[in-house]
């Protein structure tokens, strides 16, 4: 029987624990070993790979050399005029390119509330003194004088498909702004180009009689009246069925000028000067300001051609020398109940000929405000076939009057 007892359990020999650390250092110096049967595992390319790399590498360098060697050829071969004649594309064509072409770019940044106030910065000489002149009137055909325009910005003009640098000929033009390599219409302003005075043969312009003014016949107008005031116009705005409803200013259009006569006559032919229409916006701004509505405004007489003048309608009260057959004179009122006559501007629940001077003391405030607006204003009371009215135009000098019926 041994009297040896064996070590307490948990316990080992020094010598025992060098051996085990030693060998956990040997396993962990042993690299994994390949699998077999697995192409993820093997390393490198076999020699057949590295052929057909090498044939393929060898290819694409052979075409890029193929390509440059191409390149600086044509280069050299090419005559210099014909670099030369390369040019970059002119606004106009860019402007031609993208009305006739659906792809084209536009300038979709430009919001139309963007776009207007863009325009009112570039055309602020053109929107008149009131700032709601749509329209410029030309009797010699020009380019638009833009206060300033955007940065790479150009105006060009378009009438159906032709475009061009200027607006030329008779008719009416749209405002086109180009930026860069977009377009985009002006929507609000057009260039209505007219034809020349010397077009009107034996009182007619085409089909459309118009008659005679008084200075043909040797007539003068009043030594108070400044110079040329009586002079004949200078051209005719030519109106068709399709642009009759252009606007002119934020409130009007060419048709509500017209005279009315010769219903199936056209086209017809109208003169109007932008001083008029400018007044009259102004006319209705200080009325909005002293809190009337002006939105139901109406012209009941706007031009009238000298034959009209003195013969067409009722022509009681009218004058010889008419500021109607000069393009700048128009009778007005407001009607925004539509009910074709005045309203009440007066509140005092009648419609009478107070209800004008309503608008005549507009009219005082806005002369007294802006002199070069000065004119006649006469006031009318109703008639058979019209109620109350106002006259107003820009003669050159004051005129007060009341009436019962002409203008």
């Amino acid at each position: 029987m041994s009297t040896q007892t064996s070590p307490p359990r948990g316990a080992e020999s020094t010598g025992g624990a060098e051996d085990r650390w030693s060998a956990l250092a040997d396993l962990a110096m042993v690299l994994p070993g390949r699998r077999q049967g697995s192409w993820w595992h093997r390393t490198g390319l076999s020699p057949r790979a590295e052929r057909v790399l090498d044939a393929v590498v060898g290819f694409v360098v052979l075409a890029l050399a193929s390509g440059w060697l191409w390149s600086f050829n044509n280069a050299l071969s090419t005559p210099r005029a014909s670099l030369a004649s390369v040019e970059p594309a002119s606004p106009v064509t860019t402007i031609a390119h993208a009305l006739t072409e659906p792809h084209a770019p536009t300038t979709a940044y430009v919001t139309n509330a963007a776009l207007e106030a863009l325009t009112n910065r570039m055309l602020a000489s053109a929107r008149g003194v009131s700032g709601k002149m749509r329209a410029t009137f030309q009797t010699e055909p020009a380019p638009i004088k833009a206060d300033t325009l955007p940065p790479g910005g150009a105006l060009a003009y378009a009438r159906g498909k032709e475009v061009g640098t200027q607006p030329k000929g008779v008719g009416i033009w749209r405002v086109l702004l180009a930026i860069g390599n977009a377009v985009r219409p002006v929507g609000s302003f057009n260039v209505i180009t007219e034809l020349p005075f010397s077009a009107k043969k034996n009182g007619r312009v085409g089909l459309y009689y118009i008659g005679n003014w008084p200075s043909e016949h040797g007539s003068v107008g009043p030594s108070k009246a400044p110079a040329g005031a009586y002079d004949n116009p200078a051209g005719f705005i030519e109106v068709t069925p399709e642009n009759a409803d252009t606007p002119v200013s934020e409130h009007f259009k060419l048709r509500d000028f017209l005279t009315h006569d010769q219903p199936n006559v056209w086209p017809k032919y109208l003169v109007l000067r932008p001083q008029l229409v400018d007044k009259l916006e102004l006319v209705l701004s200080d009325l909005e300001a002293h809190g009337y509505d002006v939105h139901g405004v109406k012209v009941m007489s706007g031009f009238r051609t000298p034959q009209y003048n003195y013969t067409g309608g009722s022509t009681a009260g009218r004058a010889n020398l008419s500021r109607h057959m000069y393009g700048d004179a128009s009778d007005i009122y407001i009607d925004n109940d539509g009910d074709g006559q005045m309203d009440d501007l007066n509140h005092d629940h009648r419609i009478t000929i107070d209800d004008s001077r309503v608008i005549a003391e507009a009219v005082d405030r806005v002369e007294a405000a802006h002199p070069e607006t000065v004119g006649g204003a006469g006031v009318y009371t109703a008639a058979p076939g019209h109620g109350p009215f106002i006259h107003i135009d820009t003669r050159g000098y004051r005129a007060r009057w009341s009436g019962t019926s002409g203008g």
